[in-house]
């Protein structure tokens, strides 16, 4: 419950709101991460937020890589950290995204906005463990071009021969030469093999339940969709209770879950 120190070494704008730190202890470090897990951020003097990891789970350094969109009181404060500075950590918790488990399928990623942060691990997970996976696709939204996250990766991901990147925008610029439209759209049209197929999404809650809608179309099982879902996470352990969705604690028992258990929860809207 007490955060370790760390401090910034790298500050890189991603968009106009919105920066990747790279994080390293000051003396101890925490333990390794999981893709999917979060770690609970603490500015000085301001307050703690729950952010998820967005940086490579194989990196030996304890290097710890956070992408932060200011929103808020706590996120403006950790989002104007500059290099040098000290920040509270606490964690990694949480679920993983589980990407081990998916050897030998296909795996489909799909991003809205901020939520290809989370996701970033994945990627580099797979990408790095290529061989494993006979199909990696990406789907990103955001929206507006510059709204996009990691376009250097993005780039790069994009030539690859194992990878698809599809990406498409609410609103285009006028040199965009992307998609229009919501994730759903190129979703729709992808082409998989439903009882091969792993799919990871992360983004707004409607997003995510659409996207899992159109899978469950083309006949993947629920338990094979894994969302993550984001609620008001304090503690991060699973004892103030803040996050309770129906049965779940989110910051124990999530973030990371599959759409059999978060489709009937998301689908009550009290909840």
């Amino acid at each position: 419950m007490v955060p370790l120190p760390y401090r910034v070494i790298r500050r890189h704008l991603e968009t106009r709101d919105s920066v990747s730190l790279d994080l390293e202890p000051v003396a101890r470090r925490v333990a390794p991460f999981r893709p999917g897990q979060f770690t609970m951020l603490y500015a000085r003097g301001v307050g703690e937020i729950a952010v998820s990891v967005s940086g490579d789970s194989s990196r030996a350094d304890g290097i710890i890589t956070q992408t932060i969109r200011d929103v808020g009181a706590v996120s403006r404060a950790l989002h104007s950290s500059m290099p040098g500075q000290l920040v509270g950590l606490r964690g990694p918790f949480g679920t993983g995204w589980g990407i081990e488990s998916a050897q030998g399928r296909q795996l489909v990623v799909v991003a809205g906005g901020v939520g290809l942060a989370p996701l970033r691990p994945v990627l580099l997970e797979a990408i790095r463990r290529h061989e494993s996976h006979s199909r990696i696709v990406l789907i990103a939204g955001a929206r507006s071009p510059s709204e996009f996250l990691f376009t250097d990766e993005l780039d790069i991901w994009a030539a690859m021969p194992d990878v698809e990147v599809v990406l498409t925008v609410d609103q285009p610029a006028d040199d965009w030469t992307g998609g229009v439209g919501f994730v759903t759209e190129p979703l729709s049209r992808l082409e998989l093999a439903a009882g091969m197929t792993t799919a990871f999404i992360c983004g707004p809650e409607p997003m995510m339940r659409f996207s899992a809608t159109v899978l469950l179309g083309k006949g993947m099982a629920a338990q094979d969709i894994r969302i993550s879902l984001e609620r008001n996470m304090k503690c991060g352990v699973g004892l103030c209770g803040h996050c309770q969705l129906g049965p779940l604690l989110v910051c124990r028992d999530g973030p990371v879950v599959d759409f059999a258990v978060a489709g009937p929860l998301l689908a009550v809207r009290e909840l």
